[in-house]
């Protein structure tokens, strides 16, 4: 099986089907344009060398917001300590959750981490029959209940083979029984957290459909969604999904971290009710680095609740009501900056509290409603974090414990009404208009991403999409990127988020395919990397829309994967095939932006390092070799962009020296595998005018053009 794709797609006609090797699950096959963060530019800029040069290289402007798009995006990757129990869901390592992809084929290591203490529910047996007889199993269950896990099981327990691949939630049934999966014999396939689709009179047949195209392929499939289907489907067997035997999974973690008998026990007897299979698991890992069992069972299931409960529970005055809401969506704030939200949310929500009836009873609120900061002071729910910045110390107002935040958001939910959660639209929009920082920005988007727990729709139709379309300015745009990127960071909304983002990349406002596009060239991006690049492209090539927009996303995503050292060749292998199909192309504007897209997405630069992220990926991968060689030719090949691409190429191999300590032979290398793409005529117009934009290399770097050239000369056809 070769590198190209996992999935085909058969009517995309224009992409050969060949089958992947690894697994990114589909390739992408048509563009369209978005936005994105990184934007490359190289830092020495020679001399052109035509008049054709000048007029053609002149590149678009960076609009204000891809500028704060880009910070928005880099905010999240390098300030974030998004670990699992600041946002109180998510697996244990949700930290690093939207750093790796949701999608692609699992390696070994990631198949051990799931299986090696897996716990088999009750309902596995008769799941595994299903599987097993018709080649289709749905896993239907609330979140938590262990289906992404019992997924891998079951696969791993029927299938022939040893391969397993992870499919995109986004796909339909109609992608399943259409041949835009490339179902090979014997593997096993997941499709986790599939996204709903409205019934249709058709359902059993369409769920039939997919069942004879994975019989017909010799393969297993396991979907698992939390949505329940009618009656109507009898063809793919739909099987509730229950929790495994909570005790069980403890014991068997604990044993397999070498923990003492007692300290197991003493854990299994402490265990809260309430639990999910992923909070038992975060809870074992912590044991077993010898937490107190008491201590950290305080933070999960029906104990992490209790006290904030407790506190909902009794009479609250519309001032400790407007405290405790302020402080779920403005987390780590001083005090005076604090107590300004606070008191511009207490304007828009106290007039929605009743009156107190008698004078008698309104003189008690009086009393009740002192100074501001004496009331926080005495509010349970509010605790002073001292936090230290070099030698100096801030306060910061915080909860007592992070994972109350989750369970205000839902209280506040169940006991407050529209007309408060109206007041509430209203300031935390006219917050996030005001541009406050992204310091902030990513307060209001952690909470709302908690928010979508309970009141999913309340986010999006109140917050993430009017916000998306631009009508909190610039800055709403961005924070909307940023709560998908936060949702991104918990398994249950993770694919939630992406139908979100492929939502506003299908609409026919602007706006909201700008917003799609920032997304996708992050954490989105990370997660779900063969959705993103093939959403990109096809807003690139789109008649409508803004192609060097989409083509910055792209690089900022190729960015932010060499990054997160996940795999780039997700958005190189789709370019070079569109590379390779507009080849015999002479012009046009689909091959002029294709051209434009390469070329920029080669000279996007590392927002910290500064340096060419190709460069990196050069020197980390030699299988990338070939394909950003092919890549580089295509651009250095095309007149109009020859000085650009000569003077990028340059600064690639002026970075080499920086990234590795023996470049000599990744010079020689990148040399062959340009050579080997470019035309026998083209290799010999290459060396004199990259000598010439080098002008004055220093020695370091003339050894290793020297190298290159050679290199690229010695080719043969």
């Amino acid at each position: 099986m070769n590198e190209e794709q996992s999935e085909r797609t058969a009517q995309d006609t224009l992409e050969p089907t060949t089958q992947p090797s690894a697994p990114d699950e589909a390739e992408p096959r048509t563009p369209e344009p978005t936005q994105d963060p990184k934007r490359p530019d190289d830092s020495e800029e020679p001399a052109k060398n035509t008049e054709n040069d000048k007029k053609e290289e002149k590149e678009p402007p960076t609009t204000p917001a891809q500028v704060h798009h880009n910070n928005v995006n880099q905010y999240f990757y390098g300030a974030l300590d998004a670990s699992g129990s600041l946002f109180g869901i998510g697996t244990a390592d949700s930290g690093n959750g939207a750093r790796r992809r949701a999608v692609g084929r699992l390696d070994a290591g990631e198949a051990d981490a799931l299986l090696a203490p897996y716990v088999r529910p009750a309902c596995f047996e008769e799941a595994a029959r299903a599987l097993d007889e018709d080649g289709v199993v749905v896993l239907v269950g609330p979140p938590g209940t262990g289906k992404r896990s019992g997924a891998v099981a079951l696969v791993d327990a029927v299938a022939t083979g040893s391969d397993h691949v992870v499919l995109s939630p986004g796909r339909s049934l109609d992608d399943l029984a259409g041949g835009r999966v490339a179902f090979e014999k014997g593997v096993g396939y997941v499709l986790l957290d599939r996204m709903n689709e409205e019934t249709s009179a058709t359902a059993d047949f369409d769920w039939r459909r997919v069942r004879d195209t994975v019989r017909e392929h010799g393969a297993y499939l396991v979907v698992t969604t939390v949505h329940p289907v009618g009656a109507q489907v009898e063809s793919v067997r739909h099987v509730p999904w229950r929790l495994p035997d909570l005790a069980a999974v403890l014991r068997v973690r604990l044993r397999r971290a070498a923990c003492a008998g007692d300290t197991v026990e003493r854990a299994v007897a402490l265990m809260p009710s309430g639990c999910t299979v992923t909070e038992v698991a975060a809870a074992a890992e912590r044991i077993a680095r010898g937490a107190d069992p008491a201590e950290v069972w305080r933070e999960y299931g029906s104990s992490a609740a209790q006290p904030v409960r407790e506190w909902f529970a009794e009479e609250r005055s519309p001032q400790e009501w407007v405290q405790v809401t302020t402080l779920a969506f403005v987390t780590g704030a001083g005090y005076r900056e604090f107590e300004t939200w606070q008191e511009q949310l207490a304007e828009r929500v106290t007039p929605v509290f009743p009156e107190p009836p008698t004078p008698e009873q309104a003189a008690l609120e009086a009393q009740r409603v002192v100074d501001i900061r004496l009331s926080l002071s005495r509010n349970a729910l509010v605790a002073v974090q001292e936090r230290k910045h070099g030698a100096l110390t801030r306060t910061a107002l915080v909860f007592p414990q992070p994972q109350y935040r989750q369970w205000v958001l839902e209280e506040l939910w169940a006991k407050r009404s529209t007309p408060y959660w109206d007041g509430v639209r209203d300031w935390l929009t006219r917050l996030v208009a005001g541009r406050p920082g992204l310091g902030l920005q990513l307060s209001v988007a952690q909470g709302l991403a908690l928010l979508a727990l309970p009141a999913f729709d309340e986010v999006v139709e109140s917050y993430l999409h009017p916000w998306a379309a631009g009508r909190a300015g610039p800055a709403g745009q961005s924070t909307a990127t940023l709560v998908l990127q936060c949702m991104c960071l918990d398994e249950s909304l993770a694919a939630t988020a992406l139908g979100v983002a492929r939502g506003w990349a299908r609409s026919s406002d602007p706006m909201l395919r700008s917003t799609a596009t920032s997304a996708f060239s992050g954490a989105l991006g990370v997660r779900f990397p063969t959705d993103a690049v093939h959403t990109l492209l096809r807003l690139i090539l789109r008649r409508d829309g803004r192609p060097v927009e989409a083509a910055y996303a792209l690089a900022g995503l190729v960015a932010v994967l060499a990054e997160c050292d996940q795999d780039t060749g997700a958005v190189f292998r789709p370019l070079a095939y569109q590379m390779r199909a507009q080849r015999e192309t002479r012009t046009g504007p689909h091959k002029e932006t294709v051209l434009d897209t390469v070329l920029t997405v080669l000279r996007a630069r590392d927002a910290r390092t500064g340096r060419l992220v190709c460069t990196g990926l050069l020197e980390r991968d030699a299988r990338l070799s070939e394909r950003i060689g092919a890549l580089w030719a295509g651009v250095l090949e095309n007149r109009p962009r020859r000085g650009l691409a000569l003077r990028g190429l340059y600064a690639a191999l002026r970075d080499l020296p920086v990234v590795t300590a023996r470049p000599q032979p990744v010079a020689e290398r990148f040399g062959r595998a340009v050579g080997a793409a470019l035309a026998p005529d083209e290799r010999l117009r290459l060396t004199a005018p990259l000598r010439q934009v080098a002008a004055h290399p220093d020695e370091a770097t003339a050894e290793l053009i020297e190298i290159f050239m050679t290199a690229v000369l010695s080719t043969e056809d």
